[in-house]
């Protein structure tokens, strides 16, 4: 029984301590953004929550950032995750040489991926587009590291070649194996990787400010500029809604279910 005590102690004690790490820098930005703007302003003050709507560029940004976002998932979920599939199903010796090339991202610094990819945006902006959703593509790359490893243990967790073997066994194809029987079963993975390809693309700063695109964090740096109380808000409630995205993830097991798929 003390034994049990004890742990529990333990684990609460750890939770409070992450809690508080966690908690304390938010609270300390919503008491920055609550701050008077001058002296005419007495005690807290909303104003730079109400006057978000208002700022030039902000909701601009924030849909070509929810756009990018929305581009990012559709590759992952229509190129990164098949592949993923195929070569845990088909290529077992091609696992490690590919899951090395999803983890060169996070060898390479993100000025000098900056300096590589410049021309071909430069050669972007003149003679196609200037808008900043064209960052999806060197986005998709920048997260392959995190959707890799999330794919790759839920793939780990399911027996898929049992289930492709059964499926071809009712007659099932290859596109059918892939995205009608094993996509469903890693749907968690597949979830995970997504939101944290939201988190990037509304975090991401460096190449695109580099690149000279206005997306959500250039525009927040922009803001900080001229008023901090709002670009703090701004901040923060962007952190906020990218925390409600992950809050939003399933995360109960399912244990002891079959799955029922039908072939016909």
């Amino acid at each position: 029984m003390k034994k049990s005590w004890g742990v529990r102690i333990w684990r609460w004690s750890i939770i409070s301590v992450i809690g508080a790490y966690l908690m304390v820098p938010l609270y300390a930005m919503f008491d920055f953004s609550t701050k008077p703007f001058g002296f005419q302003d007495k005690g807290r003050t909303f104003r730079a929550w109400q006057i978000i709507p208002s700022q030039p560029d902000l909701i601009t940004s924030i849909t070509r950032s929810l756009i990018t976002a929305a581009i990012v998932m559709s590759l992952i979920l229509f190129l990164i995750v098949p592949t993923a599939i195929w070569v845990h199903l088909k290529l077992p010796l091609l696992r490690r040489p590919f899951e090395l090339l999803c983890l060169l991202p996070l060898a390479i610094p993100a000025i000098v991926i900056v300096v590589g990819i410049a021309p071909l945006y430069r050669w972007i902006s003149i003679h196609l587009t200037e808008s900043p959703i064209t960052l999806s593509g060197v986005y998709s790359m920048l997260i392959l590291p995190y959707t890799y490893r999330s794919l790759s243990a839920a793939l780990d967790a399911v027996d898929i070649h049992t289930l492709a073997e059964a499926a071809r066994t009712l007659g099932a194809n290859t596109s059918r194996v892939i995205f009608g029987i094993i996509m469903p079963t890693i749907k968690t993975g597949i979830v995970n990787g997504s939101f944290i390809a939201i988190a990037l693309v509304m975090g991401e700063f460096t190449i695109s400010n580099i690149l000279n695109y206005k997306t959500f964090q250039v525009v927040i740096a922009q803001i900080g500029r001229t008023n901090g109380n709002v670009a703090v808000a701004v901040s923060l409630a962007s952190i906020l809604f990218v925390l409600v995205l992950l809050l939003a993830i399933p995360t109960k097991k399912r244990q002891g279910k079959v799955l029922d798929v039908d072939l016909a």
